[in-house]
């Protein structure tokens, strides 16, 4: 009896131990930098409208240490500045201008991005970032980590 229940003990010993030191991979970080962040949506929180974006990979965005940042605005390639002291600013820079197409969502993109005043981690591996008073909220997807 005495050894069945020092081994369960040895067991569940090891289980409890290898839960505390396996890091998963896939956890949600509280860092948005070196990630390409993947626009999914955007909602008008006083009419609870809420459009989809029909290709996330189409528009992106990627923050760097140096408060830099780097995207994609559909056909079009997009860089800037950032801040998140005092808020979550973006200051849109140089950026190519082509023309996209009638359905692309390019140009609501980066008016969208130039209202942004708050964000951050939206605590389910996502980014949130909101213009003021928060009635629009854009809501990107982890797409893996920069290139």
């Amino acid at each position: 009896m005495n050894k069945i229940m020092i081994t369960i003990a040895i067991c569940l010993g090891l289980i409890f131990l290898a839960a505390c030191t396996n890091e998963d991979e896939s956890a949600p970080t509280d860092s948005i930098q070196e990630v390409v962040w993947q626009w999914e949506s955007v909602t008008v929180k006083p009419t609870g409208d809420t459009t989809t974006v029909p290709d996330p990979e189409n528009y992106t965005l990627i923050f760097k240490e140096d408060e830099t940042f780097s995207g994609t605005a559909d056909c079009n390639q997009i860089s800037g500045t950032y801040s998140q002291a005092s808020g979550f600013t973006i200051t849109v820079g140089p950026s190519t201008m082509a023309f996209c197409g009638e359905d692309s969502l390019d140009v609501q993109f980066l008016d969208l991005l130039a209202q942004v005043v708050a964000g951050g981690p939206d605590g389910a591996g996502g980014l949130a970032l909101e213009n003021a008073g928060g009635e629009q909220r854009m809501l990107f997807s982890n797409g893996g980590a920069a290139p």
